[in-house]
């Protein structure tokens, strides 16, 4: 799979000075941290599940989490155990099917183990596990219970925990919280893949909900959690983890309250007015500011609920061809010993030592999700990945 793999290659090559590069399931870690991307949530419950997954493939989704947790009944966690185990099975016997990365989110610990017993040979599309409230007393037997199935079915399982406790929200706690979390993941450094953050948990603490036409970062108390978190676990040193966007919940909007937050010149420029006129309506100029904001306070990639959001969360995520030429330079073996230059683009200093992890980490985005022409936008990018 690669990311925007679902447009014609002859598009492909207009729009991208890199091309994102190939990966599947058993590429090395590192790499499918960054690849992530927009990951789609659906319920364990849907009766067309396995269609429904293939159908996401061939629109861009490249990680999908099937949830038996906060997105279905608790009176439905049997029955969605059930169906996960044919949908699997059903997808293990398709032809010439490539799904997307795919991971179960579970409430207990248990389930994990008894899952990859019950889906027998069509493990070999699971790639981990959800877990759930992630704090270091409840997440250790849930890394613990991954380690377990993953020797019993010899199938490489990674963990991706979720960031959404009381006691990581509230400031009397945080700290001590937090150091749990880092103790517990780095015990299991080799398993986790990313960590998730559960903002709509974090709202419901003290009976918040953000409207449309505000990002968690117009949350205060939302957004003091974003930086703590990345302060203590999305560190560039070596550290740190891939933390997550958080999700954004709407998709249409009736009414809207603030002045759209799209400028129009862009889409002058593209002849994409009804592009802009369709994504406000849709809530996504709130979406699109809201994963600039992650990108900027240090996060990579994004929780969605709607098949819609995955081609912002994608477009966004390119590199443009002044940042790459910005990370080249920086990363010159002749660069070692640091010093300043001014950029190829004759708008900004580098500083090499300073901006060094920053081009590190723009380098590997450039791998995943590739490189913009010079002339290209995230207009024509959204413009070209929609369905015709």
């Amino acid at each position: 799979m690669r990311h925007f793999g679902h447009i014609a290659p002859e598009v492909r090559q207009r729009l991208f000075h890199q091309e994102p590069c190939a990966f599947s399931a058993d590429s090395p870690a590192p790499l499918l941290s960054a690849a992530l991307g927009a990951t789609l949530y659906s319920p364990a419950t849907r009766p067309r599940l396995a269609d429904d997954v293939v159908k996401q493939a061939g629109n861009g989704v490249v990680s999908m989490v099937l949830c038996l947790e906060d997105s279905i009944d608790d009176a439905d966690v049997a029955a969605g155990e059930e169906n996960l185990v044919r949908q699997f099975a059903d997808l293990d016997s398709g032809e010439g099917v490539e799904p997307p990365l795919l991971f179960i989110r579970v409430r207990v610990p248990e389930q994990i183990p008894d899952l990859v017993r019950r889906l027998g040979a069509s493990v070999r599309l699971l790639s981990g596990f959800v877990m759930p409230k992630f704090t270091e007393k409840r997440g250790i037997p849930f890394l613990e219970a991954l380690t377990t199935a993953e020797a019993a079915s010899g199938r490489r399982l990674f963990a991706m925990p979720v960031l959404e406790s009381p006691e990581l929200l509230y400031r009397e706690s945080r700290v001590d919280t937090l150091e749990g979390i880092a103790r517990a993941v780095d015990k299991f450094r080799d398993r986790v893949l990313a960590l998730r953050l559960g903002v709509t948990d974090f709202c419901s603490s003290y009976g918040l909900r953000r409207a449309p036409d505000m990002t968690a970062y117009d949350v205060q108390i939302v957004a003091s959690v974003i930086a703590d978190v990345v302060n203590m676990l999305g560190r560039a040193d070596g550290t740190g983890f891939t933390v997550t966007g958080p999700v954004w919940e709407y998709f249409r909007v009736p009414e809207r309250m603030f002045k759209p937050q799209l400028r129009q010149s862009p889409f002058l420029e593209m002849q994409a007015v009804e592009l802009r006129e369709k994504l406000i309506e849709h809530a996504m100029d709130g979406l699109l500011r809201e994963i600039s904001l992650d990108q900027a306070n240090g996060l990579l990639g994004k929780t969605c609920i709607h098949p819609s959001h995955v081609l912002p969360v994608h477009a966004l995520s390119v590199v443009s061809h002044e940042e790459f030429s910005d990370a080249q330079d920086i990363l010159r073996p002749e660069r070692g010993g640091g010093g300043v230059l001014r950029s190829a683009y004759t708008n900004k200093m580098n500083e090499v030592k300073p901006h060094r992890a920053w081009a590190e980490r723009t380098l590997l985005r450039a791998e995943v999700f590739g490189v913009a022409n010079e002339d290209v936008g995230f207009v024509e990018l959204l413009a070209a990945g929609i369905p015709g």
